[in-house]
């Protein structure tokens, strides 16, 4: 007599955590992610007009507009990659894709902190408005279609760093170097490309991004070295041909912090998600608190004349 067919029992699934409703309506915001945003009052700094109430004022407005703004874009983003999350290790905790925050209230939730972010803008200025506008426009065809293209999803991305440092200036109506929107823009794609390369060495090319499978390391490590170089000379020339030359001093905090990054990347497995990479590496965060020091004091001593 035959012996039956043993069959293993299944193993037990793996729960994913689900958290309050009105945490998770926080969470898929993304406050972590805010800091970007903080893009917005580097004009101030390099205006030397962060001794001004009113200009100040109308620059933590600003970043909270565009804090909403993204927000909104982040609600968006992931709803509609919410069947993809689910299949990610990481990304499977998201509060849409875990449940948490219900399909049925995210898009709701994304109108009502999209039209909060709206309407601060129109009340600083039309030409801010205008501005978050385009801004919030390439970051929904981001979502919606570029993010699935190759190059051009870290070029959106790009763009939009580039937004928010010309909308910082606008606000508070001031002139800017060219050359620091040129510096932004490559830092970006810097940032960009190094996620890129992190995401395929943790899920390889056949992971959740449709577009990942047209990366490959070898081609990611070309753009990096483009980026990378670029990022660097363009800000060497920021200071070299701007108005006050001592900020020279700033371009060894640059050098660091970028050089630093490439090693978290390849060394340590980080830059999947840039945002907590640089909020928690701790020779980032005192390269970054040096480097506001250096020329917040630069600004102010051209201002009362030491460097003329």
């Amino acid at each position: 007599m035959s012996q039956p067919e043993l069959v293993p029992a299944p193993g037990p699934a793996i729960a994913v955590p689900r958290d309050s409703l009105v945490l998770a309506a926080l969470k898929v915001m993304r406050p972590k992610q805010w800091t970007k945003n903080g893009l917005l009052a580097a004009a101030l700094v390099f205006s030397g007009q962060f001794s001004d109430p009113q200009r100040l004022g109308r620059a933590l407005l600003a970043v909270t507009a565009f804090n909403l703004l993204s927000s909104s874009g982040y609600v968006l983003n992931d709803y509609l990659d919410r069947e993809a999350d689910r299949r990610h290790p990481k990304k499977r905790l998201r509060p849409i894709a875990s449940g948490s925050l219900p399909e049925g209230l995210a898009l709701p939730w994304m109108a009502f902190i999209l039209l909060g972010g709206l309407g601060i803008a129109y009340w600083l200025s039309l030409k801010f408005l205008v501005l978050s506008v385009l801004y919030l426009a390439t970051t929904i065809s981001y979502s919606l279609y570029f993010k699935h293209k190759v190059i051009l999803d870290v070029m959106f991305l790009a763009a939009c760093y580039v937004l928010r440092a010309i909308a910082g200036a606008v606000v508070i109506d001031v002139r800017v170097s060219p050359w620091f929107f040129l510096c932004t823009a490559f830092f970006a794609l810097f940032l960009g490309f190094a996620k890129r390369k992190a995401e395929l060495v943790q899920v390889g090319n056949v992971g959740t991004r449709k577009n990942l499978r047209e990366y490959s390391l070898p081609m990611l490590e070309q753009f990096q070295a483009i980026v990378t170089s670029s990022t660097i000379v363009s800000y060497a020339l920021y200071t070299v041909l701007g108005t006050n030359r001592w900020m020279m001093l700033t371009i060894p905090y640059v050098l660091f912090a970028v050089l630093r990054y490439i090693y978290l990347v390849e060394q340590k497995g980080e830059g999947g998600a840039p945002d907590e990479t640089l909020l928690k590496d701790g020779p980032i965060l005192v390269t970054v608190a040096l480097y506001v020091v250096t020329a917040i004091g630069i600004m102010s001593a051209e201002k009362v004349g030491w460097l003329s």
